[in-house]
Formats: structure tokens, C-alpha cells, sequence
């Protein structure tokens, strides 16, 4: 009567919750199985069926037996010209939702594509962690002999959790480890050094015993570690792996060195590249991150920290320039200062910064002491403010660990259970056949 022309109802029926569209709105987005409702009313019953779960004809009712949460985000589309998840919806499921009502993740916003992929990411190194344990189980099946041999030693000596005989070789390491590096601080003891035939203190002999079953062992299990390696020459250049090099090297050189008789000893270059040498063996403390799941996700906590390392070094770096240099401008006049240059002041700056505070440079006017509450306060400031990123970057790494080793433990749970069930069944029902 007016010229408004009544817009065409589409009724729809997600998991019991009744909606009501229009044909306008859905007629946006026409490639989806919803636009399709539109015209299909009149065709047959069968084919309406390839559309929706059923179909009243008298009410021209589509029903859907799907999750009506999912669908109030689905149909944002149609209105919004995107879609958002809610928050407690399951990405995954979620994008399956959306292959239904055949909508392409495109249509998704940024911020749950972004989402969408740490879900998808998550999924992946779950999956990957699955096939890593079950190949470290069960072995490759189409591997030769050798093969089958370097990956069962691989295991051994790389993979604890793989078995128990590996879990024992990761204690017996351990335990060397911490016996090495408790012998290497005893030996400075004076008390139990002894005397050489030059007078010279040097280490107890039993101490050097138990130094040289300690090398012995790290070089066994490094060797073979890299005899049973699947790729040489990255393992080679891990990082971890240059430190059980390092750990092991200096016995050996100083030993080539001694094996060249005392006047080789004698000459002081080779004696400060000894005593060097011999420095680089607390390098074998850091052998413990490899048994230490605590010790690696700080280690991957600080490397995606970079850039707040990178904004404390620069704060710091500006800060002990600022303050020395107004440190040495104020003291420089004093007739009894301790600020005799600027390179000289950036000392006092860095232990005054970090709130170190050793005492021995420290200003004597008041201007400068003026100056070294005002470092001091800076510094503090400076310090605080990239902890906190820093500490949220450890405890994500940590539970993200922590779920992925417990959702591959799960996987491998439900994955043995299939097994069983299956095999159950085929005891069941083979007298049947």
C-alpha cells in the first residue's frame, strides 16, 4: 500500500535455537550455504536436504544440528562483513564451522587470524613432539641395520624419555657433570694442593683422577653422540654441543702441551695458555641446561627478549655516559676528587646504576651527590621496567611446554587406546567371518 515491498524470511533452526534472516542480507554473500536457502525452497526435498539436517515444509523451516554459539559469530558475517570468535569457542572447531557453512578463513578479522595461527602452530609442534616419540619408541621401520643401530644409540644418549636405559645415561651425566665442576672449585684449595717438585702448588692427584674419569666420560658420550647423529654438521654448530667441546678441549691441549716435555711447560706463554685453558672448564656447568627443561625454556625466554635486553643496554649505555660525564664536570674541581676523567667515571656510574655501590669512588660535593641519587633512582627505574616482559616471556614458554608435553603424553594415550579398542574388535568378531 505504502511501496514497501515485504522482504523474503529465511527461518532457521541452529541446535534448538530459532532465527530468522532475510534474503537481502544473505544475498550478500551469495557462495555461502546459507544464501543458497534462499532458492531452494521451491526444489525437491531430497535436494533441499543437501543443504541443511531437515526441512518442515509446512513452517519452511531449515534445521541445523549445529552449535548456535559458533553460529552467532557466523552470521556477524552477513552484517558486519566479518566474523569474530568469541571468546571459549575453539578455533579449530571454529574454522570447521565456517567450512560448513562454506565461509573461507578469510572472511576471519586479524586479530583471530593471528589467533587462529598460534592454535594451528600449536597443533603442529604437538603433532610433530607425537611422531617424535613414537619414532623414538619404535624406530624407523624401513631403516638398515646401521641405521637402526645410530638412531638406538641417538636415543641412548639424546632422548631420556625414551626409554629407561636412556633416563639412566641422562642421571649418570648429570652426576658427572656436578662431580667435574665440584672438583674443579676443590682444587683451588689451597689445603689440598700439593707440592711440585719446582714447589709449585698444584692439584691433588686424586683430584686429577677423578678429573680424568670425568673427561673420559663427557668424551665417550660426545663421540658417540656425534657418531650417531643424523645431521654432522649441525650438530656440530649447536650451541650446546660447542660447550661440551669446550668442556672437553682444554684437558686435551694441556695434555698434547705436557706430552712436549717441560721446557715446552716452562716458556710463559704456554703457562698463561694453560692456566686459560683450564679457566674454560666452567664451561661444563652450562652441560646442566642439557638434562634441565627449566634451564632451556629460560634460554628460548631470553633469546625472545632480545629486544627488551637490547632497550636496557641502550638505557644503561645512555645513562652511565649522561651521569659520568656530569659526575666528573661537578667532582673535577675537588682537591681530593676521585673523578680524574670521564672514562675513568663511567665505573662509578655502572656500580651506581645498578645499585652495586662498591664505595670506592664516590662524589664528595654536594652537587655530585645530588647527581649520584639522581643516577641512582634512574637506574632503578631503568632495570625495572624490561623485567616484567622478560618474566611473561618465561612463563609462556614454560606453559606452552608444559602443554605440549601434556598433550602429546595424551595423544599417545588415546592413540594406544584406538589401538586397543581396534584390536578388541577384530578378536571379536573373528570367529564371525
Amino acid at each position: 500500500m505504502w511501496g514497501i515491498q515485504e522482504e523474503t524470511e529465511v527461518v532457521v533452526n541452529i541446535g534448538g535455537v530459532k532465527q530468522v534472516l532475510y534474503a537481502d542480507v544473505l544475498g550478500r554473500f551469495p557462495e555461502t550455504r546459507l544464501a543458497e536457502l534462499v532458492s531452494c525452497s521451491l526444489q525437491a526435498p531430497e535436494e533441499i536436504l543437501t543443504l541443511c539436517d531437515d526441512y518442515d515444509s509446512e513452517t519452511g523451516e531449515f534445521y541445523f544440528d549445529r552449535d548456535p554459539e559458533a553460529f552467532k559469530c557466523i552470521i556477524e558475517l552477513y552484517y558486519y562483513g566479518e566474523i569474530h570468535m568469541k571468546r571459549g569457542i575453539c578455533p579449530i572447531c571454529f574454522l570447521k564451522e565456517m567450512e560448513y557453512w562454506r565461509i573461507g578463513a578469510d572472511c576471519l578479522d586479524d586479530c583471530c587470524k593471528c589467533h587462529l595461527k598460534e592454535v594451528q602452530d600449536e597443533l603442529a609442534e604437538i603433532a610433530e613432539k607425537v611422531r617424535t616419540i613414537l619414532v623414538d619408541r619404535e624406530g624407523d621401520p624401513h631403516a638398515g641395520g646401521w641405521q637402526r643401530f645410530q638412531a638406538c644409540v641417538w636415543r641412548l644418549m639424546e632422548k631420556p624419555e625414551s626409554s629407561l636405559p636412556a633416563h639412566i645415561i641422562a642421571i649418570v651425566s648429570f652426576v658427572f657433570i656436578l662431580i667435574s665442576s665440584v672438583v674443579m672449585c676443590v682444587g683451588t684449595i689451597p689445603d689440598l694442593q700439593v707440592e711440585d717438585a719446582e714447589g709449585a702448588l698444584t692439584e691433588h692427584p686424586t683430584l686429577e683422577m677423578i678429573e680424568t674419569v670425568c673427561i673420559g666420560w663427557f668424551t665417550i658420550e660426545y663421540v658417540l653422540r656425534l657418531v650417531s647423529s643424523p645431521n654432522k654438521i649441525k650438530f656440530m654448530l649447536a650451541f650446546m654441543n660447542i660447550i661440551d667441546f669446550m668442556a672437553i678441549m682444554p684437558f686435551y691441549v694441556v695434555l698434547v702441551l705436557t706430552s712436549f716435555g717441560a721446557g715446552v711447560m716452562e716458556l710463559a706463554n704456554v703457562q698463561q695458555a694453560v692456566q686459560a685453558l683450564r679457566i674454560m672448564r666452567i664451561a661444563r656447568i652450562f652441560k646442566l641446561a642439557r638434562h634441565s627443561s627449566g634451564l632451556q625454556t629460560l634460554t628460548s625466554a631470553l633469546k625472545s627478549s632480545f629486544k627488551e635486553l637490547g632497550l636496557l643496554l641502550m638505557y644503561m649505555g645512555v645513562g652511565v655516559f649522561l651521569f659520568s660525564a656530569l659526575g666528573y664536570t661537578m667532582e673535577q674541581n675537588h682537591p681530593d676528587t676521585l673523578f680524574t676523567s670521564i672514562p675513568q667515571s663511567f665505573w662509578w656510574a655502572v656500580i651506581t646504576m645498578t645499585t652495586v655501590g662498591y664505595g670506592d669512588v664516590y662524589p664528595k660535593t654536594t652537587l655530585g651527590r645530588c647527581n649520584a641519587a639522581i643516577s641512582f633512582l634512574c637506574g632503578v627505574i631503568a632495570i625495572a621496567l624490561p623485567i616484567h616482559p622478560i618474566i611473561n616471556n618465561f612463563v609462556l614458554f614454560y606453559n606452552k611446554q608444559q602443554v605440549l608435553e601434556t598433550a602429546a603424553k595424551h595423544e599417545i594415550e588415546l592413540m594406544a587406546l584406538r589401538s586397543a579398542v581396534h584390536a578388541c574388535h577384530s578378536d571379536t568378531f573373528l570367529p564371525l567371518l
